[in-house]
């Protein structure tokens, strides 16, 4: 192998904008320091403990139980740990790099994840010290009666940006220093933790004064530390609803479970970090299920050891009563204040990661200017310091982390459902089920907390799906939608049974042959509406031998293919082949266009005459003044002098062969004169104008020609369409019987139409007259038109062709009956001259030719 050449298999990132490191962008190779302890497992234990295990957990027992609290734990870590096997098993699929959340997630799925979780910081800079005064604030605790910072609410929004803007700094400093400054909040956030159960046993029964807040007064009261009692534990077990000293709301299971469930997010910490990781697909799911089980284990044991301990009016009337009952209360303080310190920072520079992914993806087109700003971090932070309280937002915070967790296993559910060979992750502890369970309970508990904000959260996600598919660019990511609709087309094509095929349910499937889009663009439009919901397959040729040359010269054309389908807003797929003739590279495309039941039954070819073609696209409304039709390499039109690269011989021939091939065949001509802006029109001649002794018009030919104008007529842009059928008749015939049967027969078919009788005498006349003279020599005219083939002279079609436009004179569309050729290949250029007499001067013809019934009168 070349040294130049390089395997994508070993290139290959989760990320795509990782495959390729530019300067300046990203984390260099050598800032990739952090392991899992460090990297991971203390920002989400800190994350996961934030305000709620020092200031809200006594709450959730005093209000739910010990029976509900315990429940909800359990129904709380159930969705997160299903969460957190969605994302082991995501970032083990392949090398992550910075972006955390939004890296993880499969294309198109890559999502902005808000993280409002910064009003720990407020709640911590709330809490006095020492104790508050009798004039207090609804959110923390009841105690003594001086109080060292200044109080009210803007005071508080004060405390909370200033403690944000250290967090910034620590933040901008980078992630080394974040993870020294989270490893050494941690030490003393677990020292407070053990000085916390150490308490419980150390101090003995202790009455708590509390103080509050009633009408225009307060109200005094106490609670008690009782120590481990078996009448407190009875006393606590049963659920206790009531109204939220901070807030004034009476309390539900739902509204306390928004409170619980703060103190279980956090779980993405970890992976908010895997820019800085030095082993992101190691460190990710070791280091986030020990936090989870950690914080697990102390939650349950801490909300026992509460209800051993203290008795309800403590436990619901005093947000800080652990430091009442602590051994030395300025622990507990301490304890909040870096806890919450550290949740913030977290979060803080886990978004200013994600913020900064989406800014160099470009996701949100002209928001690019994001990406160096970690302040637009701390702005968005900043918003949330207004909300007042910890409780008020509760319920809003934690439906975005339900509706976030909901995504990341949707986006492994579809993962998995996908059957992608390549999602194979080293973590194997997770199926299906576990991503259905997690996106069900995250679902179910989102509209049990609060349907208003479930429905609001479900409509802003919607908004930012069509922000990101409008001002998305772009981009050569690996779409999950791509392989899910790879996998469920695969599926339904083996259901497509041909056996089971019915005339009932035929729909046309075209193959459309395009020798230069630049001429044929009219055309290429004009059978995207006529093939009405069916397959529609672009063909082109290029004449070459693949022996004589390098590599496949194919390949440098699709994407001009590819654009020209998107700029015209058409509904088709290409297929480009190599041969070293047309008409064995159009056999090619009739045999394997189409896969399984989805084949093409049509092939559209454009007409054969010696018109120089007009190069259509430089004037077409898609391409004018924009980049792409620069890009577009197909060659220039043919001049009225250069060769041409299909003889009529074989013209006809691939008409014969399509036949053959039992595939109904349409000759399109002079369609760079279509205008579809007029008001629509078809006519119908559904007799055989080159057999004119043959006057019938409810033959397999003629019903196909009826089924395609109408199958025209029911696209929506052709709905106010006049579809007008004639049927030409000699003057002494049964012209009412011609009539009435062909009345009944459109009405059978339910194809409305008017019908106009034209009287063609003497233009018939003209065809006898020749009969006569062939018959006066008939050896003449057995040399002269060999088998079955008829002599048709040249002053008969030129009369129908005036008869066509006296009676027709600017239709929108004419479809003509086109005969199959000759079985003589001796006849192919006067076969293919008689064409050209018929339709001359007509304006946008279809010349139609069909092999099978495709109509039905049943139901």
């Amino acid at each position: 192998m070349a040294g130049s050449e390089r395997s994508p298999l070993l290139t290959y990132r989760l990320c795509s904008s990782t495959s390729v490191e530019e300067p300046g962008r990203g984390p260099a190779p050598g800032s990739r320091k952090l392991r899992t302890f460090l990297g991971v497992v203390v920002p989400t234990l800190l994350s996961m403990f934030s305000v709620v295990l020092f200031l809200r957990l006594g709450f959730v027992v005093g209000q739910a139980g010990l029976y509900e609290a315990l429940g909800m734990f359990v129904v709380a870590y159930v969705i997160i740990g299903m969460t957190v096997l969605s994302v082991c098993a995501i970032s083990t699929n392949g090398a992550l790099d910075a972006g955390g959340a939004y890296c993880i997630l499969p294309c198109p799925s890559r999502g902005l994840r808000f993280r409002p979780k910064a009003w720990g910081v407020w709640g911590a800079a709330l809490m006095p010290w020492p104790p508050n005064p009798p004039c207090l604030p609804a959110d923390h605790t009841m105690g003594s009666s001086f109080q060292v910072l200044p109080r009210s609410y803007w005071y508080e929004l004060l405390y909370g940006t200033a403690l944000l803007l250290v967090c910034l700094l620590v933040c901008l400093v980078g992630a080394s220093i974040y993870a020294k400054a989270t490893f050494l909040i941690f030490l003393i956030v677990m020292l407070v933790l053990v000085t916390v159960f150490v308490s419980f046993f150390a101090v003995g029964p202790t009455v708590v004064p509390l103080l509050l807040p009633e009408g225009n007064g307060s109200l005094a009261i106490n609670g008690s530390f009782t120590g481990f009692r078996l009448d407190t534990l009875q006393g606590n077990l049963a659920a206790a609803y009531g109204v939220d000293y901070t807030t004034g709301r009476v309390m539900t299971f739902s509204t306390v479970f928004a409170v619980m469930f703060n103190g279980c997010t956090g779980i993405m910490a970890g992976s908010n970090m895997s820019g800085d990781l030095k082993r992101p697909s190691y460190s990710i799911p070791r280091g986030t299920i020990a936090a989870v089980l950690f914080t697990y284990l102390i939650y349950n044991l801490l909300a026992f050891t509460l209800c051993c301990t203290c008795d309800r009016i403590l436990l619901q009337k005093d947000y800080g009563f652990l430091r009442d009952i602590n051994v030395w209360p300025p622990f507990v303080i301490i304890g909040i204040y870096l806890s919450t310190l550290s949740a913030s920072m977290s979060n803080l520079i886990g978004a200013s990661r994600i913020l900064y992914a989406l800014a160099k993806d470009d996701i949100f087109g002209d928001l690019h200017f994001l990406g160096p700003c970690l302040e637009v971090g701390d702005s968005l932070a900043s918003l949330v310091l207004f909300s007042g309280k910890l409780n008020t937002i509760a319920a809003i915070v934690t439906i975005f982390f339900l509706l976030v967790y909901a995504t990341v296993d949707l986006a492994c559910l579809a993962l998995e459902w996908a059957s992608a060979p390549n999602f194979r992750p080293t973590f194997q502890y997770f199926t299906w089920h576990t991503c259905v369970l997690g996106i069900l309970g995250c679902g179910v508990m989102m509209f049990l907390i609060s349907p208003i904000y479930a429905s609001a959260s479900m409509v802003f996600m919607l908004l930012l799906l069509l922000a990101l598919h409008y001002l998305s660019p772009s981009s050569s990511w690996g779409y999950i939608s791509q392989a899910l609709i790879f996998h469920q087309v695969r599926k339904y094509l083996l259901m497509l049974d041909v056996r089971k095929e019915h005339v009932k349910f035929w729909r046309p499937q075209m193959l459309l042959m395009v020798q230069n889009p630049r001429s044929s663009v009219q055309l290429i439009s004009f059978i995207n509406d006529l093939k009405k919901s069916g397959l529609y397959v672009l063909g082109h040729v290029e004449l070459a031998e693949l022996d004589s040359l390098p590599s496949d010269p194919l390949q440098s054309q699709a994407d001009s293919w590819l654009l020209l389908v998107d700029r015209l807003n058409i509904k088709a797929f290409v297929n480009l082949t190599l041969a070293d003739s047309v008409r064995h590279g159009i056999q090619q495309l009739l045999f394997i266009s189409g896969l399984g039941g989805m084949r093409p039954n049509t092939i559209v070819l454009g007409f054969y005459d010696s018109a120089t073609p007009r190069d259509g696209l430089a004037q077409h409304p898609a391409f004018e003044g924009i980049e792409e039709a620069a890009q577009l390499i197909f060659p220039p039109v043919r001049g009225a002098a250069a060769p041409r690269r299909l003889s009529p011989q074989e013209y006809v021939a691939v008409v014969a062969d399509a036949v053959k091939m039992l595939r109904n065949v349409m000759l399109a001509r002079s369609f760079e004169h279509f205008d579809k802006a007029r008001e629509p029109s078809i006519d119908v001649w559904p007799l055989n104008l080159l057999r004119p002794d043959s006057a019938r018009y409810a033959d397999t030919c003629s019903l196909f020609l009826l089924q395609m104008a109408c199958v025209l007529s029911m696209v929506r842009s052709w709905r106010r369409v006049h579809l007008r059928l004639f049927l030409c008749v000699e003057t002494g015939a049964r012209t009412r019987g011609h009539e009435d049967k062909l009345r009944q027969l459109l009405k059978e078919l339910r194809i409305q139409a008017a019908i106009r009788m034209v009287p063609w005498d003497a233009v018939v006349a003209l065809h006898w007259q020749k009969q006569q003279e062939q018959r006066a020599r008939p050896v003449e005219a057995a040399m002269n038109f060999p088998g079955n083939a008829t002599c048709i002279s040249d002053e008969y079609l030129k009369a129908a062709n005036r008869l066509i436009l006296e009676q027709s004179p600017s239709p929108t569309i004419r479809f003509l009956y086109l005969p199959r050729p000759p079985a003589d290949t001796s006849l192919y250029p006067s076969y293919l001259h008689q064409l050209e007499l018929l339709t001359r001067d007509l304006g946008p013809t279809l010349l139609v030719h069909g092999v099978s019934a495709v109509t039905s009168t049943e139901l």
